[in-house]
């Protein structure tokens, strides 16, 4: 328990350097966190709801979120290629530049100087974490395509491609790495 603790503390710690009371840059630390979304999440994850979910929160909170990054010139909606009925959060290229400033890069440096299989164990212990806070609170949590019981992979080479079972849709490897909030991991 005494090094539970310990974690714990670590962890608000490491908080400190990225959470922040109010704002800093003029974003809320929910604003940071949609547009750090937004700018991960693919195709399929970019969408009012989708953002509602990852953010744990209302659909009428996020799309307030959403109008305060749209008024900053930080994203825009558009019509969703997949959805005409739907819209998609788009980052703009204000927005990534934005993003090139984001407090949470200090915490990223940070882990990039660790040892590849530091960082690879800290990962996959972090997800299963996570893992146990979302099935406690019956929540879905967003992870990478790549990890994701819905991806097919067939090929190889430059004959390697891509499908998502869930949307029924090929998907670019690029996309692989991306967020998705329809997430499902392989057991």
């Amino acid at each position: 328990m005494r090094l539970a603790i310990e974690i714990v503390q670590l962890l608000i710690q490491s908080a400190d350097t990225w959470l922040f009371e109010e704002t800093l840059s003029g974003l809320s630390d929910r604003e940071w966190m949609a547009l750090r979304f937004l700018a991960r999440a693919n195709r399929f994850s970019r969408t009012p709801t989708a953002l509602a979910s990852f953010l744990g929160t209302t659909r009428s909170v996020a799309s307030q979120i959403a109008a305060v990054l749209q008024s900053k010139g930080l994203m825009v909606r558009k019509p969703s290629a997949e959805d005409k009925r739907s819209i998609a959060l788009c980052i703009t290229g204000e927005g990534e530049r934005f993003l090139e400033r984001d407090p949470i890069n200090a915490l990223r440096d940070q882990l990039v100087s660790l040892e590849l299989p530091d960082r690879s164990r800290l990962r996959d212990t972090l997800r299963h974490v996570l893992d146990g806070l979302d099935a406690g609170k019956r929540r879905h949590r967003a992870d990478v395509c790549s990890q994701c019981v819905f991806l097919i992979e067939s090929g190889a080479g430059k004959e390697r491609s891509f499908k998502c079972r869930l949307f029924r849709k090929p998907i670019r490897e690029k996309e692989t790495t991306l967020l998705c909030t329809y997430f499902e991991g392989r057991s």
